[in-house]
């Protein structure tokens, strides 16, 4: 009875994720398909054929990053970026959302994001995270002087995570893009090969 109730949770434990994921997924695409069909079905009526509204989805994705690509149209989009940068609670909520997703952006030339190891001195540690700023221009008063850089230190299981303000020789770059730290730090570095 041992073994069987053994086998039970490990197959549970192998089944959970990749069905779990599955089923995310199938929402997601129904939602989005139901999504896109209800704006454009005053246009289509009753024409309809399966995955149309995904692909319709896609497409408007697509257009929108090929109209951001140009510098006129950007600064024609960013006004519709007001509303949300002017609201209190809002501003607070979508600048760091916003701030977050464009330190991950592929087409922004960010000279500070790199992947650290960051080495406590005296300190047998080693703490892996994403340096954030090179230096401390710009920062208000009372931050400490001297060559230091921000290290955003990512919390397991997409919790949040903390920035540290540290002397650059505390850091040593690793091999590793800020995408393979997060999907990393994302499962506590459970993962034997967390850049494949």
């Amino acid at each position: 009875m041992k073994k069987l109730y053994r086998y039970f949770f490990r197959g549970l434990i192998t089944a959970l994720p990749l069905g779990l994921t599955i089923y995310f997924f199938y929402v997601f695409l129904i939602w989005a398909e139901q999504f896109s069909m209800w704006l454009i079905r005053p246009f289509i009526q009753e024409f309809y054929l399966p995955g149309m509204g995904i692909a319709l989805g896609l497409i408007s994705i697509i257009l929108l990053g090929y109209l951001v690509s140009h510098r006129k149209i950007h600064k024609l989009l960013s006004f519709i970026e007001v509303p949300f940068t002017n609201i209190p609670v809002v501003k607070s909520i979508y600048s760091s959302l916003k701030s977050f997703a464009d330190y991950f952006a592929p087409h922004k030339e960010n000279t500070a994001q790199q992947a650290v190891i960051l080495m406590l001195p005296g300190q047998a540690l080693e703490i892996v995270g994403l340096i954030t700023r090179q230096d401390t221009k710009g920062l208000p008063g009372g931050f400490m002087e001297g060559d230091r850089v921000a290290v955003y230190l990512p919390m397991g299981y997409n919790i949040g995570g903390y920035t540290v303000f540290v002397p650059r020789d505390w850091v040593k770059p690793i091999d590793m893009s800020t995408e393979d730290v997060m999907r990393a730090s994302l499962f506590a570095w459970i993962t034997h090969n967390p850049t494949k």
